[in-house]
């Protein structure tokens, strides 16, 4: 198979898996499992799959101690964005919710805006504008009705999370962190804040219904680590901008999960809100806005940087 046919499939991979999130994380949070232990229970199960993928390429566990507060720090703000969008998935829906996370990536040029003074081109103002106007179609529905503010205001707060988090990660402190290590020790820290709201009843929920295990282990391995690894395998054939533009499947995905398997109402006003969203987005990446926070992810497997330079 060409080298760049593999990598576009890589990469539709990648942002497909992490679409899954609700298609496993709601039918956990319908039979009463909630927001905190959903996410307890998918971060636990990810530890020994991504500590596995470490020794598989000989990775080291050590880490200095200057890494470990800014890594405590990530692993927070990655844990409240995976809360927040948990929790919005009950107030917006998941095909909404899945959509409007999606603008982190507009949120992160804005924070480099704001906080490094990088220059803002014309044509991110006009996609914030095509964004924004996206999000008002979303917000008010064909019969008058409107978004739920909580909700909202959820996905906002994980979006910017997740937003500081790819910002935060390419501080100096972390830049000599291998991207696998980081995320091991992210999730191994963000496990602690779900830890304290942990519910034992959700062990009894899960064992009165055996197949829910099945959704339990699914969306640590599928939006996890199945992601991760398609993610950086595509960087390594196609590059970052590709596999970032590619990245428009996952509200995609949520989006097709949302209505053939949750019956959540699609119309067109909010389909072509959640359009002009993705394209919003997909025109920033496209334009290198936000390409050195993604770049990061290739360090992760270096063999692939070198096969790449041999081509």
């Amino acid at each position: 198979m060409n080298c760049k046919v593999k990598g576009y499939l890589l990469g539709a991979a990648a942002a497909a898996s992490y679409g899954t999130n609700p298609l496993f994380a709601m039918p956990l949070m319908q039979a009463g499992i909630d927001a905190y232990s959903v996410l307890f229970i998918r971060y636990l199960f990810a530890i020994p799959m991504l500590a596995l993928m470490m020794v598989a390429r000989g990775r080291g566990f050590g880490l200095r101690r200057p890494q470990v507060l800014p890594l405590v720090a990530l692993g927070v703000a990655m844990a409240l964005s995976s809360l927040t969008l948990y929790t919005s998935y009950l107030y917006l829906g998941t095909a909404i919710a899945s959509t409007l996370l999606f603008i982190y990536p507009i949120l992160v040029t804005v924070i480099m805006a704001l906080c490094f003074h990088e220059r803002i081109r014309a044509v991110t103002v006009v996609c914030i504008v095509l964004a924004m106007s996206g999000i008002a179609l979303l917000y008010r529905g064909d019969g008058g009705e409107v978004l739920s503010p909580i909700g909202l205001l959820l996905v906002f707060l994980s979006a910017l999370s997740y937003a500081i988090y790819l910002v935060a990660v390419n501080g100096k402190r972390l830049r000599e962190v291998p991207t696998l290590k980081l995320t091991l020790y992210v999730i191994f820290f963000g496990l602690f804040l779900f830890a304290f709201r942990f519910r034992p009843e959700s062990i009894g929920i899960l064992q009165s219904q055996p197949t829910l295990w099945l959704y339990a282990f699914a969306i640590a391995l599928f939006p996890t680590a199945v992601s991760l690894l398609c993610t950086s395998a595509a960087i390594g054939h196609i590059g970052s901008t590709p596999v970032a533009i590619l990245g428009a499947l996952e509200p995609v995905t949520a989006v097709a999960f949302a209505v053939t398997v949750f019956h959540e109402p699609m119309t067109m006003r909010l389909a072509v809100g959640m359009l002009l969203v993705i394209l919003a987005v997909t025109v920033i990446i496209a334009g290198g806005s936000i390409n050195h926070q993604l770049l990061r992810i290739r360090r992760m497997f270096p063999s692939l940087r070198k096969r790449q330079s041999r081509q």
